[in-house]
């Protein structure tokens, strides 16, 4: 890839959305993250969460390249000790080949930055994909990519992402596994009607969120995701970063669960939509839980 991402325009501040329980610090700045983020101070930011341009997947009719390693480096500096950063990406096909980018990317940014890696959860898309399922494997997943800094993440409540337990209510018995190869037999105990969700994460795709403006954007992912991520990784009060904020998806998430939010968008028209949807009102949390039973 080309390093750096070409400015157009210079970086501009539009201002928050008129909405008094929001912070007067949120705000969308117009404009290349590469030259914005090195004005935030460092270890400044709890949280970012975003979706890149990966690939050509998407025409975004401007001759944008992006120099990832750069922007592991930027946003490592910005990041709070155990601050965390989540990544919503996946991979293109070409000539039947995938391009690695996602693993790519991981890589260099824990070996060749200083980040290490939480988890990679696949996201699992309820949709309509499409990619030459008649020559391959239909595509119907992407990856959320969570990178901390430090000794471990300073959040992370698991709560809001429990799933329904299958076997709610029956009685757990049998044995299990141990480390060195025995068994350990177990109490019976009743399964719990909540368990930890894994690392397969399943929503269906924005097209069925029923918000016509979010989809003038050409490449979108759910609220939930972000979201769940916000709820995960983050407490009341904190900032959310997002450098590549699109339809503004991490804004609007970070606004409902009462967090602060900083977006920046090098596309005039995309920061556009973001504070369109920004000024619309916002929905109540949703209580209810995204992941089927397992």
């Amino acid at each position: 890839m080309k390093p750096g991402l070409k400015l157009k325009p210079k970086n501009k501040t539009l201002a928050p959305p008129s909405r008094p329980h929001l912070r007067e610090s949120n705000c969308l700045i117009v404009g290349d993250c590469l030259e914005f983020l090195p004005s935030l101070a460092e270890n400044s930011i709890p949280l970012t969460v975003f979706s890149p341009p990966y690939d050509g997947i998407r025409d975004y009719k401007e001759g944008w390249a992006l120099d990832f390693h750069r922007l592991g480096k930027e946003l490592f500096r910005v990041t709070a000790e155990g601050g965390v950063v989540a990544m919503v990406i996946g991979d293109g096909t070409k000539n039947f080949a995938k391009s690695l980018t996602t693993f790519r990317w991981a890589v260099d940014w824990c070996d060749g930055v200083g980040w290490k890696l939480f988890e990679c959860c696949i996201y699992s898309r309820h949709g309509n994909p499409g990619a030459w399922w008649s020559q391959r494997f239909r595509v119907d997943h992407e990856y959320i990519l969570i990178f901390f800094k430090g000794k471990r993440p300073r959040t992370f409540n698991k709560i809001p992402l429990m799933i329904d337990s299958k076997h709610a209510g029956k009685m757990y018995t049998g044995t299990d596994r141990l480390t060195n190869g025995g068994f350990k037999k177990i109490t019976p105990k009743a399964v719990n009607d909540k368990k930890c969700r894994g690392t397969i994460w399943h929503y269906s795709t924005s097209n069925s969120e029923g918000n016509r403006l979010k989809l003038e954007h050409p490449a979108t992912y759910p609220d939930k995701i972000a979201e769940d991520l916000i709820l995960c990784f983050s407490t009341a009060g904190d900032v959310v970063l997002d450098p590549m904020c699109g339809s503004g998806t991490t804004c609007v998430a970070a606004a409902k669960h009462g967090r602060g939010y900083l977006g920046i968008e090098i596309s005039p028209e995309y920061a556009d939509i973001a504070t369109r949807i920004l000024a619309t009102p916002l929905r109540p949390p949703d209580a209810t839980f995204s992941q089927p039973s397992r």
